[in-house]
């Protein structure tokens, strides 16, 4: 014997709840005004079924309800989300993509969308904050997450994204940031010194002076080098042993250089061997140089026989910008050369560079003053 003792009524949307051997079955008509019937499992009670039908309600006003059957699951939608992006990201952005949900969503994988909630998604968090996951590597898988429930809520597979709603990982430490080291002037000379190979020595040499990316740098065309305004024009970089455009207006750009870089490159291109790509830096097949060929057999050793310690050849980029820094240059002007989208990415990545006391700022105040 059933007994039917609720009914709901949402505008056109009416459903009902009926109770059945012990259990709580929710009876509605769904989008397509097809009929429904859920059966809530056993011990469920009043109040759990009632919410439940409050749910399903709300889903069918929005028109995003769909049978429990349909709806997939996280692994499901993280695979259909990697092969909608694979057509528009660059191969080594996708392929970071795909390592974090390769790599992180054991728990989740199997869990269906409709059942990934705030506060599973924050026992997620503290899972990998309690393995000591590095904070900036959880916040990019973070993200990941977030993209994919997006995704789900896009395809109507759940109406609302429970990230929204987390308390974000904050890290005890410097913010999360990745320490940045950079050379000192007597480094540089040092290690420049060290580098027998003109064709590396003047690749160096750029990035120290520039500021240049090194995927920039590889991809750096003879006919980027303006000669005449002391300048080489970034529009195109070589990643991951392939061609890419420049990822933003901003990074697309024209860079000061000095006149002794200007005056190395010169006598580079004089024994620079021809290549039909027009390489400023090409390998001796007339190809780009490979990423690793360059750090392993030629930026690490001469690193080592300068006697300077660990140093990420992204570190040549922040040197450029802490000595542009520490000489005072207009932050506007170092976010253009470096390619930032605004000088705000330039004071979030270097404030700590800036000077803590500087009197002679307050001497040209008083002067311009009194």
């Amino acid at each position: 014997m059933s007994q039917a003792f609720i009914i709901m009524k949402k505008g056109d949307i009416m459903a009902c709840i009926a109770k059945r051997r012990d259990r709580y079955v929710i009876d509605f008509y769904d989008n397509q005004g097809k009929r429904q019937r859920q059966t809530l499992k056993k011990g469920t009670s009043k109040k759990a079924a009632k919410e439940k039908m409050r749910e399903i309600e709300d889903q069918l006003s929005k028109g995003s309800y769909l049978p429990e059957k349909k709806i997939p699951t996280f692994e499901e939608v993280a695979k259909d989300y990697l092969e909608y992006k694979k057509l528009n990201l660059r191969a080594s952005t996708w392929a970071t993509l795909e390592g974090h949900t390769r790599n992180h969503f054991d728990e989740i994988n199997k869990l269906k969308v409709n059942r990934i909630t705030t506060a599973k998604i924050e026992k997620w968090i503290a899972k990998r904050q309690k393995d000591s996951m590095n904070i900036a590597t959880l916040r990019k898988v973070l993200l990941t997450f977030g993209q994919i429930i997006s995704y789900s809520v896009r395809h109507r597979y759940i109406s609302y994204n429970p990230i929204k709603d987390i308390e974000r990982p904050r890290d005890q430490g410097r913010n999360g940031k990745k320490k940045i080291n950079i050379l000192k002037s007597y480094e540089i000379k040092s290690f420049l010194d060290a580098v027998d190979n003109k064709k590396y020595k003047t690749l160096f040499m750029l990035a120290i002076m520039s500021g240049a990316r090194q995927g920039e740098l590889l991809g750096l065309k003879w006919t980027d080098i303006d000669s005449i305004n002391n300048q080489i024009h970034i529009q195109r970089t070589f990643n991951n042993q392939a061609w890419y455009d420049v990822k933003t207006e901003t990074s697309n750009r024209r860079v000061d250089l000095g006149p002794t870089m200007m005056t190395e490159l010169k006598k580079w291109r004089l024994a620079c061997p021809k290549c039909n790509l027009d390489l400023v830096f090409p390998n001796e097949a007339g190809q780009p140089i490979n990423h690793n060929n360059l750090i392993n057999r030629h930026y690490n050793p001469a690193l080592e026989k300068a006697g300077i310690g660990k140093l990420r050849f992204h570190d040549l980029r922040h040197t450029y910008a802490s000595l542009m820094i520490e000489q005072g240059e207009n932050i506007k002007y170092i976010q253009s050369q470096l390619g930032h989208s605004n000088p705000t990415v330039t004071l979030n990545v270097y404030a700590h560079l800036m000077k803590p006391v500087n009197q002679e700022a307050a001497i040209r105040l008083e002067k311009a003053i009194f």
